[in-house]
């Protein structure tokens, strides 16, 4: 269990921190290498979650039935809490009419940017743009849970984080997390706060994956059905990260017909880690 939470530490604090201090001393990053690596990152998952999670999920002979529902809870929920925050930030940004979809359309929508630009262009005082940097984080830390959970489920499955699926979702979601952590400082900066003290409150916003690991791993260690619930639940959040916001990012970040090579190649080498 001790491994698990330092695991998930570096995942959650560490990958979002690192995105952090990155957005703090630099601003400026590379659309094109943070797109690439996050298609790479997004193939991976796709393999891991599909052709690993699911199928031990499956495994535990609990029915198909219970998997399918498992996997719909975890992206109804990811979705929800995507949903909140986009109702509380979408009144204070124009759309062009009501067709016009209210979430990752670019990317800073995609990131809740969008509610941090409407306070410039505004002309606000630095304590808005300080709650801007909060909901963004808010928005991260709310679904850094289930994110979280996939790490716990899969260590309750094979009894080891230090190997396996476990190590690979970690890796992917500190991967994941960067781009994450340099949205959220720059409104934090901007808004006033000192470098230090906004690189740990983006680091702090990480820490939620830790409450989904524990979760995930509680699930999955009381029998074969709360196993299969944990797994499942955790694939659907998973798939929802993946195609709903990794992927729509990458594409965003860098329109070519690049992060479609990524993604094949972070699938394939998905595929050789789990079963080569």
């Amino acid at each position: 269990m001790l491994n698990l939470m330092i695991i998930t530490a570096l995942a959650g604090v560490a990958g979002t921190g690192l995105g952090g201090v990155i957005g703090a001393l630099f601003r400026k990053d590379s659309n094109r290498t943070v797109s690439l690596l996050l298609s790479f990152a997004g193939g991976v998952m796709i393999s891991v979650v599909c052709f690993d999670l699911i199928t031990e999920a499956i495994g535990t002979e609990v029915g198909v039935t219970i998997v399918v529902i498992g996997i719909s809870l975890g992206v109804a929920v990811v979705y929800l809490l995507n949903a909140v925050i986009d109702k509380r930030t979408d009144k204070e940004v124009s759309h062009i009419d009501k067709m016009h979809p209210k979430t990752a359309d670019d990317l800073d929508e995609l990131t809740h940017a969008n509610h941090l630009n409407e306070h410039r262009k505004k002309g606000d005082s630095p304590s808005s743009l300080f709650v801007a940097g909060i909901v963004m984080a808010c928005a991260i830390a709310l679904h850094n849970v289930p994110e979280g959970m996939t790490i716990g489920a899969s260590f309750a499955s094979t009894g080891s984080v230090l190997t396996g699926a476990s190590l690979i979702l970690a890796v992917l979601i500190g991967m994941h997390n960067i781009p994450e952590g340099m949205a959220v400082v720059v409104p934090l900066v901007s808004g006033g706060m000192n470098r230090g003290r906004a690189v740990l409150v983006t680091a702090l916003s990480g820490a939620p994956t830790m409450i989904g690991a524990a979760l995930g791993y509680w699930l999955g260690d009381i029998g074969p059905l709360g196993l299969a619930l944990s797994l499942s639940f955790a694939s659907g959040a998973m798939i929802y990260v993946v195609f709903g916001e990794i992927l729509p990012q990458a594409i965003l970040m860098y329109r070519s017909k690049l992060p479609t090579f990524a993604v094949t190649f972070g699938l394939l080498v998905g595929l050789l880690m789990i079963y080569a």
